[in-house]
């Protein structure tokens, strides 16, 4: 089922850092590629503003929403009529997503660094959001859970979401985002949500958009953030600058390290489902035991089999960004899932905390038979938005953190700026740049 990759024995040592991410299974994401296609797509809607948007929905949704924004009696019934289960897992999710994220606020720090003389690190939030939960093979109410409660927590003054109009909807429904997306948005008492998807989405929130009568329909975002496909995260590329963004995201991931102790049948379990996400979803498996490698293959082949999207996680599965890695050892192993720097890495060896306290690059780490990847996108408290593409090893997942901007304000008296002047101007004049001592030296001169 899944292709091999040997670095056994000097197969892994000769391999420097590069080299061994370049050996390593990774789905083909070529953002740049896709810019070309959605700069007009971009420009349309900085011109078009609504008029634009709606005809995007209709050309790539396949319908033209009733209304850009989605009224608020919608966003009601769609509360109303959701599956009770439904709604009581989704407040599951919501409250320890905020036990986890509440941890993660900051709080403002004054440091004294000398007699007269203080730094002090504020804490301030965006002032706008825009957040894109994505509506292709699947339906995604977490991506609302995940992106709004750390949002929330961060105090952002304005949260808007985006979500593609749904072709399948019907009555009240037709034309907007799916029910389940509207009603988790309710829940979290989010009234500004938009039926628009793919890039156009990011671009409404770069430029903001206006009907054809001059009014304001979405007001300009200062962050973006959320997951999509290839043109969200070439968008967001070409957008950078005028808004800030999260991460460019790509094709899911899971990595599992396991040895011979792991259950062959929860390691084929946890694969499957992340391929069940897309057909470039990367599943893969690094392993010292051969034994453990067959008993997987075997495994997947009657879970595939049985399972609802087996024709998608087949290709997944199949394709060049999954596989099996075969090392010598646990050691081994630590190295090869450090260069992939997963999105998902499990853990399921002998001392599994023990293992996973040494990884250096994950997204996110799950721990032992009992934490599965599906755990951390629903209810674990984690958050799910996490990097992709190896970007792991030096960007973090979506957090509080995300929507805040710690400014530094500084505050001397005239003792103090007196006390290190001498150091201020001789490093302005070493770096050649004597008007920066002067502005210094202007404060202490005689004037007449």
């Amino acid at each position: 089922m899944l292709s091999r990759i040997d670095l056994r024995g000097e197969a892994l040592s000769s391999l420097d850092a590069r080299a061994l991410r370049s050996t390593l299974p990774r789905a083909e994401f070529d953002v740049e590629a896709a810019l070309d296609a959605v700069r007009p797509i971009c420009e349309r809607v900085e011109h078009g503003g609504v008029s634009a948007l709606l005809e995007l929905g209709e050309q790539f949704d396949g319908v033209r929403p009733p209304q850009l924004r989605v009224p608020a009696a919608v966003l009601d019934a769609a509360l109303a009529a959701l599956d009770p289960a439904i709604r009581a897992a989704l407040e599951e999710s919501i409250r320890r997503a905020r036990l986890v994220h509440a941890d993660q606020r900051r709080t403002e720090v004054t440091t004294q660094v000398t007699a007269g003389g203080t730094v002090t690190e504020k804490w301030i939030p965006v002032d706008r959001v825009g957040l894109y939960v994505p509506g292709g093979k699947a339906v995604y109410p977490s991506s609302v859970v995940m992106n709004v409660v750390p949002a929330q927590l961060a105090q952002v003054g304005s949260i808007a979401v985006a979500s593609p109009p749904q072709r399948d909807n019907t009555g009240e429904f037709a034309g907007y985002p799916h029910p389940t997306i509207l009603a988790a948005c309710a829940l979290l008492d989010i009234d500004e949500v938009f039926a628009v998807g793919g890039a156009q989405a990011v671009a409404m929130f770069a430029y903001g958009a206006r009907d054809d009568e001059g009014s304001t329909i979405c007001e300009p975002a200062t962050l973006v953030t959320g997951p999509g496909n290839i043109y969200v995260a070439a968008a967001k590329r070409l957008l950078k600058g005028l808004i800030g963004i999260d991460a460019e995201a790509g094709p899911t991931e899971i990595a599992i390290l396991a040895d011979g102790t792991a259950d062959p049948h929860l390691v084929a379990a946890d694969l499957i489902s992340q391929a069940e996400h897309d057909e470039l979803a990367a599943s893969v498996l690094v392993t010292d035991s051969v034994a453990l490698a067959d008993a997987v293959d075997e495994a997947l082949a009657a879970r595939v089999a049985a399972t609802k999207h087996h024709e998608r996680v087949q290709i997944a599965l199949t394709g060049r960004q999954s596989g099996t890695v075969l090392v010598d050892g646990v050691e081994e192993g630590l190295r090869v899932v450090d260069a992939y720097a997963a999105e998902h890495l499990e853990i399921q060896t002998t001392d599994a905390s023990a293992v996973a306290a040494r990884v250096r690059n994950a997204g996110a780490i799950f721990v032992g038979s009992y934490a599965p990847v599906s755990l951390g996108d629903y209810a674990a408290g984690s958050n799910h938005v996490l990097p992709t593409g190896g970007c792991a090893c030096h960007s973090s997942g979506l957090s509080v953190q995300s929507f805040l901007r710690g400014v530094h304000i500084v505050d001397y008296d005239r003792r103090a700026l007196e006390e290190i002047a001498d150091v201020v101007v001789t490093l302005a004049n070493s770096e050649d740049l004597p008007a920066h001592g002067e502005a210094v030296t202007a404060r202490f001169e005689a004037r007449s």
